[in-house]
């Protein structure tokens, strides 16, 4: 009957040491999942930074002045273009 007793005190505390570890791996996993949807909020408002920075870099007027101020292009006068239509 002893022994039965000590069997059966050993599988309780293997237990709660089984539950004492679960308890300690999912508080872990918890506290990752929070640090990586921080850094996915992070990432999400990095991204949309990004995508005002590329349509101001992208804007057509800024293109445009560019072209003008730095490479020194103008828009080619009505008898310097040529119209060239597709035949079907």
């Amino acid at each position: 009957m002893i022994r039965l007793g000590a069997f059966i005190l050993a599988l309780v505390v293997a237990s709660a040491l089984g539950v004492v570890a679960a308890q300690h791996q999912a508080r872990k996993l918890f506290a990752e999942l929070e640090r990586e949807q921080a850094r996915a909020r992070a990432l999400e408002v990095e991204w949309g930074q990004l995508q005002l920075e590329q349509s101001t870099w992208a804007a057509h007027a800024r293109i445009e002045r560019m072209a003008r101020e730095t490479l020194g292009m103008r828009a080619p006068v009505s008898g310097q273009m040529i119209v060239v239509e597709l035949g079907e």
